[in-house]
């Protein structure tokens, strides 16, 4: 759990400095930024998605989870959450909802979250989710700088959802396989282009009632595991 708890500190600090940074920062900055983690949300995506092999498994387990997704309503239940945290503690951020949304999706919605969240739970080395870290706390600062305090708050679920996978693969380390691994991260980068659509501003897309997408395409790949056309 190393490296969960060191990619969660990072988040907390880099969090904090770059919303330290929202107050002096002018709006075209701020503007800019934001198109540029839009754009670039996009291009690590579309990098997620290249080489996608089982296509009609991550279609319906799009679909499927999608549908789940919005069954359970669970956009509208984090953002019943994010606004109880507000008003608990009292923020008085506008963003606050989109900033905890947007910055957990792109911190956990990666090939590097899971494919590192399972090495260190199956061979204890923490190098690959090390090295997140320093990414997420860099990016962090920008996010905050933008989005506000929301930022810093989406270390918890960040912690929740990594640890989790950490402590599963270390359970059932032989249950996820290189191929599973590979449609994990084909679905995960077609919910962070969609982030980056939505960062950009050009749709509004309800990106968080997707997320059972990527509990949905294990069950598939472990169903349909000998049918490779699929």
């Amino acid at each position: 759990m190393i490296g969960t708890l060191v990619n969660t500190a990072a988040v907390i600090v880099g969090g904090t400095i770059g919303y330290f940074l929202k107050n002096g920062m002018p709006k075209r900055i701020e503007k800019i930024y934001f198109q540029i983690m839009g754009v670039f949300t996009i291009a690590i995506g579309t990098s997620m998605v290249a080489g996608m092999d089982r296509i009609l498994i991550i279609l319906l387990s799009m679909v499927l989870g999608g549908l789940l997704g919005e069954w359970i309503d669970l956009e509208k239940r984090v953002e019943q959450i994010s606004e109880y945290l507000k008003k608990k503690l009292r923020i008085g951020s506008e963003r606050f909802s989109e900033g905890l949304i947007t910055s957990f999706l792109m911190f956990c919605v990666g090939a590097m979250t899971i494919v590192g969240a399972i090495e260190e739970g199956t061979t204890g080395t923490s190098d690959l989710l090390l090295t997140k870290s320093i990414m997420d706390g860099m990016a962090s600062i920008i996010f905050a700088s933008a989005f506000g305090i929301g930022v810093i708050f989406s270390a918890i679920p960040l912690f929740i959802f990594q640890g989790s996978i950490t402590l599963i693969a270390k359970i059932f380390g032989d249950f996820l396989s290189l191929e599973t691994i590979k449609a994990l991260s084909n679905v995960g980068g077609i919910l962070i282009i969609g982030l980056g659509i939505n960062v950009l501003g050009i749709k509004k897309l309800r990106i968080m009632n997707m997320i059972p997408a990527l509990a949905v395409v294990i069950l598939l790949m472990w169903l349909f595991s000998d049918f490779h056309t699929l």
